[in-house]
């Protein structure tokens, strides 16, 4: 088969298009022959030599994908060549075929099939944040930050499917299409001091959760834009790796900060994630309440222009590779 290879880690022009053996699946496994792949944060990371991919893992980039299922591992049950679905990936999306563990799968939902490939990767790291670490609930207030990305275009939709009140920073050319999407405030990150607008928009209050991708250059203000008990959760370093904690600010608002990652995780607790979206998210999709939000399909040989746009911040929501 083919697939997007990093003979060596660098810019765009890194990624390179190539020959590879065939995928073996394990018995727990599937292969998937791939229609479409999401580009990722994590993609660009792996293609300059800083986020390897975990021990076991494809080496080639891609965390998610939609395909067809053409063989099915003598141990797996429920699952069966000929079904579309979309996965959750440790690697590997960037190919023509991809090994993946039973329990990281989900059937498509109602949505484009090629389109299904943007969603595993943000709706299990945002539903996983969001519920289990976050615990958004009804009548909270939600800051996500990075609105026009695709983690944040994912999380806006699920944040007011819960019922909660979404705020976003954006750039403000994003702004009218993140409303439409279920913010009710949008912040330009670049012009507005995006604590004190959530203070105005809160009435003084703060942010119940903070869903962050910048990191250390965001940390004081995160937990400065906090309500009293909120939850701050990390998931991305855009902005830097360390930073000072003022404790006593966290202390006085009785507040949490967590980091996660999801690539690395175990099997099984992959597993269990895959399943609580398949359990409460799938349905809000199958609804029409939450949709996969997809800038645009490039070819899979066109990864290198993929990613440049990805690196310009300039797209709205999630870009797919395609084949076929």
């Amino acid at each position: 088969m083919k697939a997007i290879t990093i003979p060596q880690p660098g810019g765009p022009e890194a990624l390179v298009w190539a020959d590879v053996p065939d995928p073996e699946p394990g018995p727990d496994e599937v292969i998937v022959d791939v229609r479409a792949s999401g580009v990722n944060r994590a993609d660009l990371l792996q293609r300059q030599g800083n986020y390897p991919p975990p021990p076991g893992a494809s080496a080639y980039p891609g965390l998610e994908c939609s395909g067809v299922i053409t063989v099915v591992g003598a141990d797996v049950a429920g699952w069966a060549v000929g079904q579309q679905v979309c996965a959750l990936l440790a690697g590997g999306g960037y190919a023509e075929r991809v090994a993946v563990p039973a329990g990281q799968l989900l059937p498509v939902p109602a949505c484009d099939p090629v389109d299904a490939g943007a969603l595993p990767e943000v709706a299990c790291t945002v539903w996983s944040n969001l519920v289990q670490v976050g615990r958004l609930g009804a009548g909270d207030t939600l800051l996500v930050h990075g609105g026009g990305s695709g983690i944040g275009t994912f999380a806006i939709q699920l944040g007011a499917a819960l019922g909660a009140t979404v705020l976003t920073t954006a750039r403000a050319a994003k702004h009218s299409r993140l409303r439409e999407l279920g913010a009710s405030h949008t912040i330009d990150y670049r012009e507005q001091d995006f604590v004190e607008e959530v203070r105005q928009a809160t009435d003084g209050r703060g942010a119940d959760v903070v869903l962050d991708i910048m990191g250390a250059s965001y940390l004081g203000r995160n937990v400065a834009a906090l309500a009293t008990g909120g939850r701050l959760v990390v998931i991305g370093m855009q902005g830097g790796r360390k930073a000072e904690l003022d404790l006593g600010a966290l202390l006085t608002k009785r507040a949490t900060v967590a980091a996660t990652s999801l690539r690395s995780r175990p099997l099984a607790e992959k597993a269990q994630i895959v399943q609580g979206v398949r359990d409460e998210v799938w349905p809000l999709i199958e609804a029409g309440t939450v949709r996969p939000i997809v800038d645009r399909r490039l070819p899979m040989v066109e990864a290198a222009e993929a990613h440049r746009l990805v690196e310009s911040n300039d797209h709205f929501g999630k870009v797919l590779l395609t084949l076929g």
